[in-house]
């Protein structure tokens, strides 16, 4: 087994680098019976940390 296959991150670690970059989830649910779709639901989510560089968009609203 090579160093590259053992390395482990920890959970901190890997929000913290999701955040700073920013990551985009997006996924599709279909409830289904007898070929009958009943209900759907799609996703489309964006996390990303706010900082001086990247103001927040409801920054205006407070």
């Amino acid at each position: 087994m090579t160093v590259v296959e053992r390395r482990e991150i920890a959970l901190v670690d890997l929000l913290d680098r999701l955040l700073a970059g920013g990551v985009v989830i997006t996924g599709d649910l279909t409830l289904r019976i007898a070929d009958v779709d009943l209900v759907r639901i799609d996703l489309n989510a964006l996390i990303s940390s706010v900082n001086e560089q990247v103001p927040s968009p409801w920054q205006e609203l407070l």
